[in-house]
């Protein structure tokens, strides 16, 4: 078997692991940290085909990393091995050895895709060159133009009824005090006469100008009902042409049931598959593996190369597999097989009481504990929210003032009162709560402080992760400082000026950030016994009485 790649490494000595990974929070078995090791060796030094990573020197703007991934399998001999993949394309191909081939190679020549790309291709080209079209972009000048002269035509009549509107009105009050009653009347009747002629002569030119116009308008339209009718007829072709893509990508699972794309998603929220989907390392891998009878032992995901503008990715990091993209398809696949229970749906010790720092008849402010919800989530109930309603039953404010994540531990308000929360959820609008957040980066920095400046937005295709994006994200400020670097790690001080989700983690770790992930960060980082960010002291106004109120909110990890 020729995607079959044996071990390297003597691996006689290494339990296999019973149970396979939950493929989107996990730490790689250390098989798949051998076989990731072996790959990345490989991809160190092969020289059967070429592509920019960007770890070249000079070539860290134009190089694009890449997701590859390892799945570590026995055969039906017993004997253990791994498989390789690369998610997307690699070096301008689908198919590339020694990674296991796609689900479905729409790189084939003379395959329906191809087919159906050169047509759209054709089709884009037909559309630009109406669009381009001279005698239409001459039309439509003409147009703008013909209306700028028909608004100053008009405009010029309508001054010159209004001066003429002016002049007989004198002429009136001279003729009142010259003429006898009936020579007045007769004047006043040519004035009539002289002023419906005016109106009728400006609505006349206003209808010659506006046939004019619709002369040119129907030019105009007959060429855009062509482009119109071009961009619907696209729209069909390219949908047909991705809902046969959709039927073409088909899954095989550990029972051996088939599913195609259309089918895994068609009950999702977004019912059609994002793009990309399917051609992910870790559904190549799993979908090679059942269908050479291999048996999935465990797996790992990394990163290899520069990271991309949007993304939190580092070089050689272990990432879990996407959930926009693949945790339907690999919701089908895994199916037959025994897979560790998603560790985020197993209840954690919940203290019996939380810590309360400072409370009277308005507020509370908790000292919440990590991997402790701040509001209920769609699983678990049990949250500071629940707890504090279950102390107050009479309160009649909203409650929650702001949030921490799960894994973050540290100071939390509560409102008691709906006045409360209104004049503490100002102060978070205005920004005038200072705040300060206690972190371990997974790394040395080696600035003493600074200033991070980068706009987030959610991840569509891998909710809940975060992206910097300067098109669509929202503005995100963080300032920081180091207290102390020991034992390869730095502890810091963050002092978050936005609120947006996850904006500490992600400027920590985002290349353009800190480059540095919170040490046990899941999202952005490497997994650890709890993520090291606390929320450790703040500074507000009382609500209600407007003292000036500083809370701390101490804690000793021993890093």
């Amino acid at each position: 078997m020729k995607h079959l790649i044996p071990f390297k490494t003597d691996i006689s000595g290494i339990e296999a692991p019973k149970i396979f990974d939950f493929p989107f929070h996990y730490s790689p078995h250390k098989l798949a940290r051998i076989a990731a090791t072996e790959l990345q060796e490989y991809l160190r030094n092969q020289q059967d085909w070429e592509h920019d990573f960007g770890l070249k020197p000079g070539s860290e703007e134009v190089g694009l990393g890449k997701m590859f991934g390892v799945l570590v399998v026995k055969d039906q001999a017993g004997r253990l091995a791994y498989l390789s993949a690369f998610s997307g394309r690699l070096a301008g191909t689908n198919v590339l050895p020694p990674f296991v081939p796609p689900v479905h190679d729409t790189l084939v020549e003379g395959e329906f895709y191809r087919l159906g790309e050169a047509q759209l291709t054709k089709m884009n080209e037909e559309l630009e060159g109406l669009e381009r079209d001279e005698e239409y972009l001459n039309l439509k000048q003409n147009l703008i133009r013909r209306k700028a002269e028909n608004e100053a035509r008009i405009e010029e009549q309508r001054s010159a009824i209004r001066a003429d509107r002016k002049r007989r009105k004198q002429k009136r009050i001279e003729a009142k005090q010259l003429l006898s009653e009936e020579r007045y009347q007769e004047l006043e009747s040519e004035l009539v006469k002289e002023s419906t002629r005016q109106s009728y002569d400006l609505k006349k030119l206003k209808l010659q100008l506006a046939h004019e116009l619709e002369e040119l308008q129907r030019s105009i339209d007959v060429h855009e009902e062509k482009i119109e009718s071009l961009r619907e007829q696209r729209r069909k072709k390219s949908g047909a042409l991705q809902r046969q893509i959709f039927e073409q990508f088909q899954f095989l699972n550990a029972k051996g049931d088939w599913r195609s794309l259309y089918d895994i998603f068609q009950y999702t929220i977004n019912e059609n598959p994002p793009a990309g989907a399917g051609d992910c390392a870790a559904p190549k891998l799993l979908h090679y593996a059942f269908q050479h009878k291999l048996e999935p032992l465990c797996m790992a995901e990394f990163w290899w190369g520069t990271p991309p503008k949007m993304e939190v990715r580092k070089h050689q990091q272990f990432y879990p597999a996407c959930r926009g993209k693949c945790e339907p398809i690999l919701g089908h696949m895994l199916q037959g097989m025994a897979v560790e229970p998603n560790p985020l749906l197993v209840p954690h010790d919940a203290p019996a009481e939380l810590e309360v720092l400072f409370e009277d008849e308005h507020i509370v402010a908790i000292n919440k504990p990590h991997e402790f919800l701040s509001v209920p989530g769609k699983n678990v109930e049990d949250s500071v929210f629940l707890r504090m309603k279950e102390k107050n039953p009479q309160a009649t404010g909203p409650l929650i003032v702001h949030r921490l994540d799960m894994s973050t531990s540290g100071i939390l308000l509560v409102a008691k009162s709906r006045e409360a929360h209104k004049g503490l959820q100002l102060q978070f609008k205005e920004r005038s709560i200072s705040k300060r957040y206690l972190a371990v980066l997974d790394g040395l920095l080696d600035e003493d402080q600074g200033l991070i400046n980068l706009p987030l937005r959610v991840d569509l295709n891998d909710r809940p992760r975060q992206l910097v994006c300067y098109e669509y994200g929202k503005g995100a400020v963080t300032k920081w400082e180091v207290l102390k670097r020991a034992n390869g790690k730095t502890t810091v001080y963050f002092y978050p000026i936005t609120g947006r989700t996850h904006q500490l983690r992600v400027h920590a770790a985002h290349s353009q950030g800190l480059a540095t992930a919170i040490l046990g960060d899941d999202l952005y980082g490497t997994p650890a016994d709890r993520l090291y960010l606390h929320a450790q002291r703040i500074c507000f106004k009382h609500p209600i009485s407007g003292e000036e109120i500083e809370l701390e909110a101490e804690v000793d990890w021993g890093v």
